[in-house]
């Protein structure tokens, strides 16, 4: 028998690859356990599950979940005293993602061949809006930015220019505003001799950051397209962006 939990793109359960509904209660329940990577205290999931309860209702609703699960034949849950922890053999989409993005980030000496994964994955737990859900969602999208553009900066070292583009294309879509990932890929097409691509880049990003934030780059990014400007000086530049 095997259990896998998804959580990206929404809440799924399959058993043996075949689909297992469960009430919204024991999804939560699954949901909290598996974004942890250690065992979590009994009070501490009842607290942020059922924050409207009292503490011994909090704990009363837990026991219920959990003695529910046990009873449909789906002990997804394991309970060692007052830790809880999802079992050894179920897999959790988000657990691999997230050891991928931090090996990547890492800059561990094997790349995951698997790394491919986070380029086209989608939001942790959509149209969740617990409190949980929403420090757990924004940790990941964080880290898997992080991520895109630490593998933007390696395919550009390895002269795979092609595709350190398309991962920088990623990263600043999901973020324009960012600016490090706004500078792989300036530097992704310049290691590739587009220069006048990089000057699109930039003045893209630019004008973005004034218009939304009313910022200018960074240094670091003047000092990273001062050799391709039309016009010498920063002040020029932004007079003609503007």
């Amino acid at each position: 028998m095997t259990l896998h939990v998804r959580l990206i793109d929404g809440f799924e359960l399959r058993l043996d690859g075949s689909p297992v509904e469960l009430p919204p209660s024991a999804q939560r329940l699954v949901a909290y356990v598996g974004l942890s990577e250690h065992p979590v205290l009994r009070p501490r999931v009842a607290g942020s599950l059922w924050l409207d309860t009292s503490d011994r209702q909090a704990l009363g609703s837990l026991r219920s979940v959990l003695w529910r699960l046990r009873r449909s034949g789906i002990d997804l849950v394991e309970c060692v005293g007052e830790q809880l922890t999802l079992r050894p053999d179920v897999t959790v989409d988000i657990r691999h993602h997230l050891q991928l993005a931090r090996a990547l980030v890492a800059g561990t000496d094997r790349p995951d061949p698997r790394r491919h994964e986070l380029e086209h994955t989608g939001e942790l737990l959509p149209d969740w809006y617990d409190d949980w859900v929403l420090v757990e969602r924004e940790r990941y999208r964080q880290l898997r930015l992080h991520a895109l553009e630490r593998l933007c900066v390696d395919l550009t070292r390895a002269g795979m220019f092609a595709r350190a583009v398309e991962v920088g294309l990623l990263a600043v879509a999901e973020e324009p505003l960012r600016e490090s990932g706004q500078r792989a890929l300036i530097r992704a097409h310049l290691a590739e001799g587009n220069a006048g691509e990089a000057l699109r880049q930039y003045r893209t990003y630019a004008i973005g950051l004034r218009e939304e934030l009313g910022l200018e780059p960074s240094r670091h990014m003047e000092e990273l397209v001062r050799g391709i400007r039309p016009a010498t000086g920063s002040g020029s530049v932004r007079r003609r962006l503007r």
